[in-house]
């Protein structure tokens, strides 16, 4: 019974994300906030529930695929297709806009990432390119920052939207090292850019409270840039 457990964990992820779905398109944006966190959580612990009870399966593996590929692909091109679509008609949409359907080129490159992390074995102490997950939550930050009363994404331009679609569709494919969350250990020593980084997000998600999530994300990218340029430069 306990070999099914992650697995189990992985399709409460896809539940999510397919709900989540379902709400962003009738228009219960905090609910799909919610599912997505609830989402997120289930892709952490999966893997760590396998890992724990030793029972790592390639069924597993590609499951863990599939569901990231609604919760942090369909679901975040919906996000972003719902902001380009509030931004030409001034309120979030209730019918098909044509204009914000290049929304889901997020969603095209999100595949190719989730493909192209199955078969690289170089991303098994990092990655390379954003995760689909960070793009997810950073989407997510915009919609947090979208629901706050007078917020200035009520008076943003489309065309800035198309901006973040090219931007973060390239940043998912693009082999930019980005550092991994999985601690080496419970110590400062080799843990010190996670710790640091994490103390700075809580005092971001603290302040920000959602719409932080699209600061946090852009400080992961931002950090990760530092350190890979920090590294390059001290080698001889």
């Amino acid at each position: 019974m306990r070999r099914h457990l992650p697995n189990a964990i992985t399709l409460l992820n896809l539940f999510c994300g397919a709900c989540a779905s379902l709400c962003l398109l009738y228009g219960r944006l905090e609910w799909a906030i919610g599912l997505v966190a609830l989402g997120a959580l289930a892709d952490l612990l999966d893997g760590m529930v396998a890992r724990l009870l030793k029972v790592h399966s390639e069924l597993g593996k590609q499951l863990d695929s599939l569901a990231d590929m609604v919760s942090f692909g369909l679901v975040p091109g919906i996000i972003l297709y719902g902001l380009i679509a509030a931004a030409w008609q001034g309120q979030w949409p209730n019918d098909l806009e044509i204009r914000a359907l290049p929304a889901f080129i997020l969603t095209l490159f999100a595949a190719l990432r989730l493909g192209k992390f199955n078969l690289d074995e170089r991303q098994s102490d990092g990655f390379l390119g954003l995760p689909t997950p960070g793009c997810t939550l950073f989407m997510v930050g915009l919609l947090g920052a979208y629901l706050s009363p007078g917020s200035f994404l009520h008076f943003v331009h489309p065309v800035w939207y198309y901006v973040i679609t090219v931007l973060f569709s390239a940043l998912m494919v693009l082999e930019i090292p980005m550092f991994s969350f999985k601690f080496k250990s419970l110590q400062w020593t080799g843990n010190e850019i996670r710790i640091i980084f994490a103390a700075i997000a809580v005092a971001v998600l603290l302040f920000w409270q959602i719409a932080g999530l699209a600061i946090v994300v852009l400080l992961y990218i931002l950090f990760s840039i530092f350190i890979h340029f920090f590294k390059r430069k001290s080698l001889p």
